[in-house]
């Protein structure tokens, strides 16, 4: 005989108390197993399924409750009138979570429970909540503790047609990722302006890249357990100015780190939102004309490659972001070359990741400098 014991909890359909089911104990192979049941959803399903089959048949119904597919979610840090919350989308809306996390790098930070948070957030109808089409978009990650993670040469064919182009700073295939970092201040929201001045740099190019930030700390990891430390996915556009990238002996940090120069979302994408990442077709089009369009799957040094080399004696911290390099097709490397002028739509876009729409448009950026180009 299974030993049953009950609970109260009071049914807000009914608003009477009904006994819930919270220990089922019961003989198996000879020997008794108790089975925890943890809510409500689960006591129906084994009233209805039997043990066999309790787990399986709460999950479906926990779905079809929340109105979403296993823990599937997106990001976002939206501009009130008042300040920049964090957010997740919801149905097409974005439910505003700024009285819990100070912004998404803090939720990032606080692990599963900050997702959970948010998750549970989304089914609280008196919060204040924003139509996704309609949002004033920030950057998802708007708090960095250090530079921007990058990464270079990353799609062969980029590298091959940078040949000849590179102002005398030619070198062999990398065997292993080339990795900078560029400034913070260098990014933007999704939809912002893309500053431009031309007395800071005469060739302004574009760069479309699939970005991922880093949920869980590590050093070190292996590359079979990279998917564990990566939060989310979103776009970024590495816009570079060529003529300072090769002005200072071949580090690039200062021809990728203009203020306000580097798009970022429009939303952070949880990995299992994505069925095949290596299907991903990220793409950049320069007013209507597509001028770079590659899979994921071309990338030199794959994602659990990049992040176990990035990683090797170094910490990773949780909201680290990281752009893991650009297809071929940027400007610098085309015949005639093409470069950015105020004006221009830059539209960066991806698989499944939504899009970026950038106009170029010229600020001062050179200030009192003093030097020429």
């Amino acid at each position: 005989m299974a030993r049953v014991v009950f609970t109260t909890l009071t049914v807000c359909c009914s608003c009477m108390p009904l006994p819930i089911l919270s220990t089922v104990s019961l003989p198996v192979a000879g020997e008794e197993e108790t089975i925890k049941i943890g809510s409500h959803i689960k006591m129906i399903d084994y009233l209805l399924t039997g043990p066999a089959n309790v787990d399986h048949a709460s999950e479906q119904r926990r779905t079809a409750l929340e109105g979403r597919v296993g823990g599937h979610m997106r990001f976002a840090s939206v501009r009130t009138r008042s300040d920049l919350q964090p957010g997740v989308l919801d149905d097409g809306e974005i439910v505003l979570i700024g009285d819990l996390f100070a912004d998404l790098t803090a939720l990032i930070e606080a692990g599963p429970e900050g997702r959970d948070a948010a998750r549970a957030a989304t089914g609280d109808r008196g919060r204040m909540r924003v139509a996704a089409a309609e949002a004033d978009l920030a950057a998802p990650i708007t708090r960095f503790k250090r530079d921007v993670l990058c990464t270079g040469w990353n799609y062969w064919d980029h590298f091959e047609e940078g040949k000849g182009r590179r102002n005398g700073q030619e070198v062999d295939r990398p065997t292993a990722p080339t990795f900078f970092t560029k400034s913070p201040n260098a990014v933007i929201g999704p939809l912002d302006a893309i500053a431009w001045d031309a007395r800071c740099s005469k060739k302004w190019d574009y760069e479309a890249e699939l970005a991922l930030v880093i949920g869980k700390p590590g050093r070190s990891i292996p590359a079979g357990r990279a998917h564990e430390h990566i939060f989310g996915y979103c776009l970024a556009n590495d816009v570079s100015q060529r003529d300072i990238q090769r002005r200072h002996g071949g580090q690039w940090m200062r021809g990728k780190s203009a203020d306000q120069t580097a798009p970022l979302g429009p939303h952070l994408v949880t990995p299992d939102e994505i069925e095949d990442l290596g299907a991903i077709r990220i793409e950049c089009e320069l007013n209507g004309e597509v001028m770079q369009s590659a899979p994921i799957a071309q990338m030199a040094f794959d994602i659990p490659t990049l992040i176990a080399e990035l990683s090797f004696g170094m910490t990773l911290n949780a909201g680290d972001l990281l752009l893991t390099g650009t297809p071929a097709g940027v400007g610098n490397a085309r015949t005639p070359q093409v470069f950015l002028k105020p004006g221009d739509m830059v539209v960066t876009r991806a698989t499944g990741l939504g899009e970026l729409r950038n106009t170029i448009e010229e600020r001062d950026l050179y200030g009192d400098a003093e030097i020429e180009l």
